[in-house]
């Protein structure tokens, strides 16, 4: 399993950028609070969101974070329609024997379950997990959205995260190359990397997927820290595979026909996000 850092240092590549400057570091968390602020003001907007088809989906959180970190992204997917789930693997400390095996299992035990592929969504390292999970089992994997993920991380530089990663170096079992992803094919599945230039955390330029008929770079205004805490607005809809090589901004973006995947996302002016995972009519209560 792929992993954000590397002890060997390699030079930046496409991404070409370091550490994101001091001052979106430091005030990243005091601007994720303001992310919430944003959610609970854009709550009557909930209305707004297309119903889900109720199809599963698995959420991954980031580096030492655990399920708490997502549940009002969770909550509010599950509120769309989804049947929607967490890690249940605790703190993320890594690719730690018990992440690499858990991930696995707890994604064929959703397949299984439901009879249908995942929708996986990432927040930073859970987005590289959920990339690699695609590429490892991609009959079981729907599409995979990542949340300010640097899935392309050239040199350790272009991550804050380091030394909370280095930490817990001595538990992993993957061993980490950088960049990531160097010599890789593209997935098989539809993705979507949602990253902000404002990211306190990672180099966006890391985050950056290349464009292709599958997929695309969504931009947003916010915080690393914020981008599980940030309320749904609208969905942009497109048919499966029909995603156009694009990077993209958080406003205007095209809408249109039936959708299985997601294909884009919408903010509200200069924050909130919207994962679009497929239009549906079903008013039932939902599974968690």
């Amino acid at each position: 399993m792929s992993t954000p850092m590397s002890r060997s240092h390699v030079s930046a590549g496409p991404a070409g950028a370091g550490a994101p400057p001091s001052w979106l570091y430091v005030t990243d968390p005091a601007r994720a609070v303001a992310d919430f602020g944003l959610l609970i003001a854009a709550l009557p907007l909930g209305q707004l969101l297309p119903v889900g088809d109720r199809h599963p989906v698995l959420v991954l959180p980031g580096l030492l974070a655990d399920d708490g970190s997502t549940w009002t992204l969770r909550r509010v997917l599950r509120h769309l329609g989804y049947r929607v789930h967490g890690w249940r693997l605790g703190r993320n400390l890594g690719p730690t024997a018990a992440t690499v095996t858990g991930l696995q299992d707890r994604l064929l035990d959703l397949r299984s379950r439901y009879d249908a592929a995942v929708s996986v969504i990432g927040w930073s390292l859970g987005g590289i997990y959920a990339r690699t999970l695609a590429r490892d089992t991609p009959a079981a994997v729907r599409q995979v959205i990542t949340l300010g993920s640097p899935i392309h991380l050239a040199h350790e530089s272009q991550s804050r995260a380091r030394r909370a990663f280095d930490r817990y170096a001595h538990l992993h079992v993957v061993p980490s190359e950088l960049p990531l992803e160097s010599g890789v094919d593209a997935l098989r599945v539809p993705a979507t990397s949602i990253y902000s230039r404002y990211d306190g955390i990672v180099a966006w330029q890391a985050c950056l997927d290349p464009p292709s008929a599958r997929a695309e770079n969504i931009a947003v205004v916010g915080s690393h820290f914020g981008f599980g805490r940030r309320r749904p607005a609208r969905a942009a809809a497109r048919p499966v595979g029909a995603i156009p090589g694009a990077q993209r901004t958080a406003a205007f973006l095209p809408a249109g026909g039936h959708t299985t995947r997601t294909v884009a996302a919408i903010g509200l002016p200069k924050n909130a996000v919207s994962l679009h995972l497929g239009v549906g009519r079903s008013t039932k209560p939902l599974c968690r």
